[in-house]
């Protein structure tokens, strides 16, 4: 199946599957859905409109026909940030109160925990209908909506986009897209371990394993006052990649000569 190939990397990421809002967490890796969020948000589609199908497509599909395999080239480090929220504002200014008042000067300030990955980068396999796919590629290079990182303070480096047409995306993971490592490897070093993520075992082998876990992340509703999610099985397994991939102290060197090879 052909597929997009995007890589996900910035300063921060924070792909929250439980948080709520005194508690903001992050996964180890992207959520299905936020990647979702951002396609939608992308070719400016509202949250009440985010998972409706594409009936000016071909074959009208929708997200839910997507499927994500993501590489973890950098896990990144988890940074915890200690955020408060409505602290010095004037009484005129100060958070809301459930029957539309405002809150009393020692009680205006919400104080939360939010949780980040820093230094991460993802490179993700999206397949799914060609003509989704394609609509996919030219919202995120000309976004209605700025594309973030699960939060709207992560915001993504550049090339976000890497291959539009790939004919295996996810063999292109394991065998061609440059990989950014957190440490070069040694120069007796042939190959090295590199986690990914499946959202289906990776071979008819393995097609009834259990899965190593499920996360909370396929979502059934968007709006922000009946947001809902459904639990997901996720394939967790450990490649070794050639050591060749290694995208060398200037990541950007390596990605722009596999993209104007004809990769995009």
């Amino acid at each position: 199946m052909t597929g997009l190939i995007l890589r996900l990397a910035g300063l921060q990421q924070a792909w929250g599957e439980r948080g709520v809002f005194h508690h903001r967490d992050t996964t180890a890796f992207p959520t299905r859905s936020a990647l979702i969020g951002m396609f939608a948000a992308a070719g400016g589609r509202t949250r009440e409109e985010a998972l409706t199908p594409y009936h000016r497509l071909p074959g009208s599909p929708s997200h839910h026909d997507l499927t994500f395999t993501i590489r973890i080239d950098t896990p990144g480090t988890l940074h915890h940030d200690f955020h408060t929220v409505g602290g010095g504002y004037p009484p005129e200014q100060r958070l809301r109160t459930g029957d539309g008042g405002t809150r009393s000067e020692a009680k205006s300030t919400l104080i939360s925990h939010r949780t980040y990955l820093a230094g991460a980068v993802f490179t993700l396999a999206v397949q799914g209908p060609r003509p989704l796919l394609d609509h996919i590629a030219d919202a995120l290079e000309h976004p209605a909506f700025g594309t973030y990182l699960g939060r709207r303070s992560c915001l993504p480096d550049t090339p976000l986009v890497l291959a539009t047409h790939s004919p295996d995306p996810v063999g292109e993971l394991r065998n061609t897209v440059p990989l950014t490592l957190p440490a070069p490897p040694s120069d007796d070093t042939t190959h090295v371990p590199v986690t990914f993520v499946h959202e289906h075992p990776t071979n008819t082998a393995h097609a009834s394993a259990l899965p190593d876990r499920e996360s909370n992340s396929e979502p059934v509703e968007f709006t922000p006052t009946n947001r809902r999610h459904l639990p997901r099985p996720l394939w967790i397994t450990t490649e070794n990649l050639r050591a060749s991939l290694y995208a060398g102290p200037r990541p950007l060197d390596a990605l722009a000569t596999y993209i104007t090879q004809g990769h995009a």
